[in-house]
C-alpha cells in the first residue's frame, strides 16, 4: 500500500486485500500477520480478508502515469500483506485487481504467492493473466521446492507470464533446483516478528542458491542475511545485505 518500499526487489507494493491463512513453515514467523492483525488490529489472521480503500486502488493508476513521463518500468510488489492466489478471497475482487494491471502496462507486478497450485485455476476465473504480470512462489525448503517448483513452471509457461521468480526467504533448507530454475532468485534471511524469534540461516544454503542461479543464467537477489550472520545471532541492521562481501541486486530482463 505504499507507492515506495524497503523492499530491495520491488519499487512499489499494493495490497489489493489484507489478511491470509498459513500454510507453509515459512508463515511460522509471519511479518503482515504481526503488523496487520497483532499490532494494528486490522484482520483476525486467517479469518477474514478487509479489501482496502478505492483511494489506495487509484495508486498504481498514478504510478503507471509517472512510468510513462519518466520512460521507467517499475516493478511492484503485490500482495506484501495477503496472497493475490488465495481462494477464500472473493473471486471479483481478483477481477478488479486483474484490471487494474491491465489498464497501469508501464508497472511490472509481481505476483507472489505461497499457493502455486491455484495459480492456473484462478487466473482463468479472473479473464487471464495480464501480459505486464510475473508469477511468483515462496519456497522455504527443499520439500516444499520439490512439491510446488512444477506449478509455478507450468503456471509461466501456460499463462505466458512475463517471468517467473522464486522467493527463498526466509530460507529454512538447503536448496537443490535440480531440473529447473526460475528466471530470478531472491533469498533472504529471517526476521524477528513480535514473540516469534528468527530462525538462522547458514550462508552456505545461500551460496548454493547463487551459484545455481547463475550457471542457469538466472538474475539473483539477495534481500538480506537475517537476524543471524554466521551462526551468531547480531541483528537485522549488523547482519546486513552483503553475502561474501558483494551485494546482489540482478533483476531479471524483460522480454517486452
Amino acid at each position: 500500500m505504499a507507492e515506495t518500499t524497503h523492499i530491495s526487489w520491488a519499487d512499489a507494493t499494493f495490497n489489493p486485500w489484507i489478511g491470509c491463512t498459513k500454510v507453509s513453515p515459512a508463515c511460522d514467523g509471519c511479518y503482515a500477520e504481526h503488523l496487520m492483525a497483532n499490532r494494528h488490529k486490522r484482520v483476525v489472521w486467517g479469518g477474514e480478508r478487509d479489501r482496502t480503500s478505492p483511494g489506495n486502488w487509484r495508486g498504481p493508476v498514478k504510478w503507471n502515469r509517472d512510468a510513462v513521463a519518466a520512460g521507467t518500468r517499475p516493478f511492484v510488489f503485490c500482495s506484501s500483506l495477503a496472497d493475490v492466489f488465495d481462494n477464500q478471497v472473493d473471486p471479483s475482487w481478483r477481477v478488479d485487481l486483474f484490471a487494474l494491471i491491465r489498464a497501469t502496462p508501464s508497472l511490472v507486478w509481481l505476483l507472489l504467492t505461497k499457493r502455486p497450485g491455484m495459480i492456473e485455476k484462478l487466473a482463468a476465473e479472473a479473464g487471464g493473466l495480464p501480459p505486464n504480470a510475473s508469477l511468483g512462489a515462496t519456497f522455504c525448503n527443499q520439500e516444499e521446492w520439490d512439491r510446488d517448483s512444477g506449478k509455478l513452471r507450468a503456471a509461466g509457461a501456460n499463462l505466458d507470464a512475463l517471468f517467473t521468480f522464486g522467493s527463498f526467504e526466509p530460507l529454512l533448507g538447503r536448496i537443490v533446483f535440480r531440473d529447473w530454475t526460475p528466471d530470478w532468485v531472491i533469498t533472504g534471511g529471517e526476521t524477528d516478528q513480535g514473540a516469534h524469534k528468527a530462525r538462522s540461516t547458514p550462508p552456505d544454503w545461500f551460496r548454493g542458491l547463487r551459484d545455481q542461479s547463475v550457471a542457469a543464467g538466472s538474475a539473483y537477489h539477495h534481500k538480506q542475511n537475517g537476524e543471524w550472520f554466521e551462526g551468531s545471532k547480531v541483528g537485522k541492521a549488523r547482519a546486513g545485505r552483503e553475502l561474501d562481501g558483494e551485494i546482489h541486486d540482478a533483476r531479471p530482463a524483460l522480454r517486452r
